[in-house]
């Protein structure tokens, strides 16, 4: 399991310095595109204190009092990354994008919709089944993170092979 918490750290990347492009290279993002970057970062700041919770529960499973104390703070982090996931989540519309970009956009807007569906569960369940619950969100956060990085390579790579130094365009 704790490999698989590596793989998903692995995958997610700040978004601050990053740019789509919305068809136009040259320009930066759209006001709607800008919007729905704005909400991924709100997003991805949820997605963390989930992978933060997770983490904790990996790393006590041996040990049965700071389990007991992880997965309470598992279901603490739960609630408060609904908080934040659901604020995110209300900016992101994936008409901002067009053609086969805002498919992925869609695509990652209902891998978020999973895991957001599932926070009240965790907040639940969290502190009486931390294994599973903790099981049960890598599982929502890979698709999450598959999703992502299909966003991110349609959009954000173009921009930068666009933006790069010796390139016309």
């Amino acid at each position: 399991m704790a490999a698989a918490l590596m793989a998903l750290g692995a995958v997610a990347a700040p978004l601050g310095a990053q740019a789509p492009s919305g068809g136009d290279t040259t320009s930066g993002p759209t006001p709607a595109q800008q919007r729905y970057l704005d909400g991924l970062r709100s997003t991805g700041r949820g997605v963390a204190q989930l992978k933060s919770g997770i983490g904790s529960v990996q790393r006590y499973r041996s040990d049965s009092a700071q389990l007991n104390t992880a997965a309470r703070r598992l279901g603490g982090l739960c609630g408060s990354a609904r908080s934040f996931m659901r604020q995110g989540r209300a900016k992101m519309a994936h008409t901002a994008y067009e053609d086969s970009v805002r498919v992925i956009a869609r695509r990652l807007n209902t891998r978020i919709d999973s895991v957001l569906g599932f926070l009240p569960t965790c907040q639940r369940q969290a502190a009486s089944k931390p294994t599973e619950t903790s099981a049960e969100l890598i599982s929502l956060l890979r698709g999450y993170e598959s999703a992502l990085q299909a966003f991110r390579e349609a959009v954000i790579l173009p921009q930068a092979a666009a933006t790069a130094p010796g390139t016309d365009h």
